[in-house]
């Protein structure tokens, strides 16, 4: 239970110690006193976003802190396995300092704890129903967070959840995959011609420089065979050579030497001649058949130089780079027929997930139909205690459905669910956000908040004007609720209605007064005749008469205080 709620320098209130006791404490007081701002400190501590805009105008920081009492050794460990932390004595104190330059510091048992920390914390402390959570109540997904509450279907639902989940993340991938099919093929055709012509060529690092410097040497050695087979015809071999008419020469000057022994000398002298020139054919000859000339040779070299040099202009200038382009290849290729592979593999692993999560839809399904009849049945029961004897609520749970009627799963499973409402006998139930009024959405919360109360171990449950719509008569009804609920949980209520502040065990006023030209909201507890002062106060607004207190202090008596 929260035993003392401290606010120092919170908007309008600049200090204030409550002390609340079990059972139903009650906050009464004008409108605009400040009665919200106690349930806003206590949403402070259990993590709301803080803001410098809260701190009192003048003051550094704002300051709140709550102790409450844990006797319940399971609320203890829930509590433990909210934060993570060990909870070593019966009480808490949470503290939550907000500063006028932004930011804020929170300590639970004074260590330092995080705003999500007291965020889990108030997920098992307390319960608080604003003003406006009756509009929760409205929205159907909301009325299906209510069922599996209830029914304590929280695992259930997270398995399937995880499953769910599972199964959307391979559809994605799927997807990915169907979009991007037709250019992974084309990609995987084109590396797999790349990547074949690379190995077809059989390429080695330096090889077009071992090719290009065999091709000097082969065509060098065909040229000088060809010039050295020219010079040793045109010298010797060929008809009307050189040496032919040198030879003719000789013997024609051989001849005329005969008739004039002066040409003796010239014509030995083109003897000689002639036998150099012998001499130097048989050199040519011989230099010719030194040199190895190849045409076959040169024509495969020409052939595989052109064929490395078309490639190296297709994939890169050197060998080095082509090589490195053909492990690339061979590494795009295996990834690409991986995807292949994982396609056929999510196609089997959709299979099992679809099945899991259609198995465990199911049975999530049919416990929902099973907790829908016992929480309509319970909430029937609240109802008629709060004097809505005649009406139904039916809680429907109906397969999630498309269009065309085919079933939809979704994150919450396979379901729809509504609340549906007959307020009146002979009426058919219609969806809640149709037709309830003010009054019966209000009796309606808080029949739902006495069933689910009587399943959880929140220690606090919080009303922030639960009268809203709701006249003096179904005032006592809903203060009678709320005196049965504080049987078992502690109860925090602001009410504008004397029929419901009569039933609490504690009541307190919120007063704002003005000094020295500043606001200041008092929070005090009432006892004895100040509390029965308050309530014909309430009765009359403002003008106390001996009417009025009388009917006060009968609506105490009424109700037990």
């Amino acid at each position: 239970m929260l035993r003392t709620l401290s606010i120092q320098n919170l908007a309008v209130i600049e200090d204030a110690q409550i002390d609340l006791l079990e059972g139903l404490n009650v906050f009464t007081g004008a409108t605009g006193a400040g009665k919200s701002l106690v349930i806003g400190a206590l949403e402070l501590l259990l993590g709301l976003r803080a803001s410098s805009d809260m701190v009192r105008a003048g003051a550094d920081e704002a300051r709140v802190s709550a102790l409450f009492e844990i006797a319940d050794d399971d609320l203890r460990r829930e509590l433990q396995a909210a934060i993570d932390l060990a909870l070593d004595d019966d009480q808490l104190l949470i503290q939550r300092r907000v500063s006028a330059s932004g930011g804020s510091r929170a300590s639970l048992n004074g260590q330092p704890i995080t705003a999500g920390m007291l965020r889990r914390l108030s997920q098992t402390l307390v319960d608080i129903h604003g003003q406006y959570d009756q509009q929760y109540l409205l929205q159907p997904s909301n009325q299906l967070d209510v069922l599996d509450a209830f029914g304590k279907l929280h695992d259930r639902r997270v398995a399937y959840r995880k499953v769910f989940e599972a199964h959307r993340d391979a559809l994605q991938r799927k997807a990915d995959l169907e979009t991007g099919r037709d250019l992974r093929r084309q990609q995987l055709e084109l590396y797999e011609f790349q990547a074949a012509e690379i190995d077809q060529a059989d390429i080695r690092p330096g090889e077009i420089e071992e090719l290009e410097s065999r091709r000097r040497r082969l065509t060098g050695a065909e040229r000088l065979t060809t010039n050295l087979s020219l010079a040793y015809d045109g010298l010797y071999e060929s008809e009307g050579s050189i040496t032919d008419r040198l030879k003719a020469l000789v013997h024609l000057l051989d001849e005329l030497s005969e008739l004039d022994e002066s040409l003796q000398a010239p014509a030995n002298a083109a003897r000689e001649s002639a036998f150099a020139l012998d001499d130097l054919a048989f050199q040519l000859r011989r230099a010719a058949e030194r040199v190895e000339a190849d045409p076959q040779a040169l024509a495969e070299t020409e052939d595989r130089l052109h064929a490395l040099k078309r490639l190296a202009d297709k994939y890169g200038p050197s060998e080095a780079e082509i090589l490195a382009l053909r492990e690339d290849l061979r590494s795009k290729i295996a990834e690409l027929r991986a995807q292949e592979d994982d396609r056929d593999h999510l196609d089997a692993e959709l299979e099992s997930l679809s099945r899991q999560m259609l198995d465990l839809g199911r049975a999530l399904s049919d416990a929902r139909v099973k907790v829908a009849a016992k929480l309509q049945k319970k909430i029937e029961t609240e109802l008629r205690q709060l004097e809505m004897k005649s009406a139904r609520l039916e809680v429907a749970v109906r397969p999630s459905e498309d269009d065309q009627g085919r079933s939809v799963p979704t994150a919450t499973g396979l379901d729809e669910v509504e609340f549906l409402f007959a307020p009146n006998p002979g009426e058919p139930p219609k969806p809640l956000r149709k037709i309830a009024s003010g009054g019966e959405l209000s009796r309606v919360m808080l029949a739902l908040k006495g069933v689910l109360a009587q399943s959880d171990r929140i220690s606090v449950l919080v009303f922030d004007e639960i009268d809203g719509n709701v006249g003096g008569r179904l005032g006592a009804v809903i203060g009678r609720k709320l005196a049965a609920l504080a049987d078992h949980h502690q109860v925090l209520c602001i009410t504008h209605l004397p029929q419901i502040a009569s039933f609490g065990r504690r009541q307190l006023t919120v007063r704002k007064e003005t000094r020295d030209g500043r606001s200041f909201t008092r929070v005090e507890p009432l006892d004895g005749d100040r509390r029965v002062a308050e309530l014909a106060e309430m009765i009359s607004g403002r003008q106390v008469t001996e009417t009025t207190l009388r009917q006060a202090r009968e609506m105490l008596q009424a109700a037990g205080q």
